[in-house]
């Protein structure tokens, strides 16, 4: 499996709130991101049945257009 970058924009004081609670949680920064992304993968295939990643999101069930490229 590959792994991949992600970068986003985040205001200073919520980093460093959210650095915090990682660290309170044993975890670093990046490590509780990928922990909260699984927690919310989990929680929606829970609800929606497993994701078809390979598969597109039917008009009907996309609650946002899809981007442009």
């Amino acid at each position: 499996m590959a792994i991949k970058s992600v970068s986003i924009r985040i205001e200073e004081e919520m980093l460093k709130k959210f650095a915090y609670v990682a660290d309170f949680e044993g975890r670093s920064v990046n490590s509780h991101i990928l922990a909260l992304i699984r927690r919310e993968i989990r929680a929606f295939e829970k609800e929606n049945g497993t994701i078809d990643i390979d598969g597109e999101i039917p008009p009907e069930l996309n609650i946002k257009p899809t981007r442009k490229n």
